[in-house]
């Protein structure tokens, strides 16, 4: 599927496939962003924080949102730009072992003034397998218009 600007309906919903989360790819993450805090290493030291084993940086969590929503390619050659993330909320724990899945719905879309495109805005929550809500955002994307 490749949306154009005018394809994008303000209110549609997407939910992408499923991701384990595992300690080797949280301890890849550590190894490429150099943050190697016990919370993402140390099994005790997180549980004696709190959480039920190490978890993945929120960073890792916001990359990972972006990865599985492109997996739903619905701009695979429309896409021109990511403009930005804001209203970015760790709101929960990413655990070694939690199943997660991005939920996404468009909420806004205005024509650039620049160049012959369109900005979105989308909503986009990443959920663990029990419907708990780890991190919400919001994401705006340039995308090009129809020819």
């Amino acid at each position: 599927m490749n949306l154009y600007y005018e394809d994008v309906d303000v209110g549609a919903r997407f939910t992408t496939p499923t991701h384990e989360i595992t300690a080797p790819d949280i301890a890849a993450f550590c190894k490429l962003t150099r943050d190697f805090h016990p919370l993402h290493t140390d099994e005790d030291y997180a549980k004696a924080q709190g959480f039920p084993g190490i978890i993945a940086h929120g960073l890792f969590g916001l990359s990972l949102m972006e990865g599985l929503k492109t997996e739903l390619r619905l701009y695979e050659e429309t896409s021109i730009a990511s403009l930005g993330w804001d209203k970015v909320r760790f709101v929960g724990p990413i655990v070694a072992g939690a199943v997660v899945h991005v939920e996404m719905e468009f909420t806004a879309k205005r024509e650039s003034l620049s160049r012959p495109a369109g900005i979105i805005t989308e909503a986009v929550r990443l959920m663990d397998e029990a419907g708990t809500l780890l991190i919400d955002s919001e994401h705006i994307s340039l995308i090009r218009k129809a020819p």
